[in-house]
């Protein structure tokens, strides 16, 4: 089994009810993500996917759909709060649909980090 990780990152605010005094005031972070996928197979070049390729999708989801949003208001969180759990999810689920799109199924997200902070972090492993 192989293992790719690429790491990026974006400003987001959000406000969560619920979970702690300081974290329902509106309030932002600077998300650091990583996002890793794996597969069994490396293609005829020799990788089991282009960096370029898992990059482009990252960013897209990362720049395209998180970056610079009040992460309550995206319909991707209407109903359920944008917790650092449900960013790790919201971001594994739409980039494997983008790599579905582009590499073969053999290429899968296997697991997705979101720091809010330096030391604390959410990981989500997709099934």
């Amino acid at each position: 089994m192989f293992e790719l990780k690429v790491k990026t990152r974006f400003a987001g605010a959000h406000q969560l009810a619920m979970v702690g005094q300081k974290c329902e005031n509106l309030h932002g972070h600077n998300w650091h993500v990583e996002v890793c996928v794996k597969g069994k197979e490396l293609n005829a070049a020799g990788v089991l996917a282009d960096f370029g390729d898992i990059k482009k999708a990252v960013r897209a989801v990362v720049d395209g759909e998180l970056d610079h949003k009040y992460l309550n208001e995206l319909p991707a969180f209407d109903g359920v709060q944008p917790t650092s759990e449900r960013i790790a999810v919201y971001i594994a689920q739409r980039v494997q649909s983008m790599l579905d799109e582009d590499l073969s199924e053999a290429v899968r997200v296997s697991r997705v980090m979101a720091w809010e902070s330096d030391d604390a972090c959410a990981i989500y492993y997709p099934e």
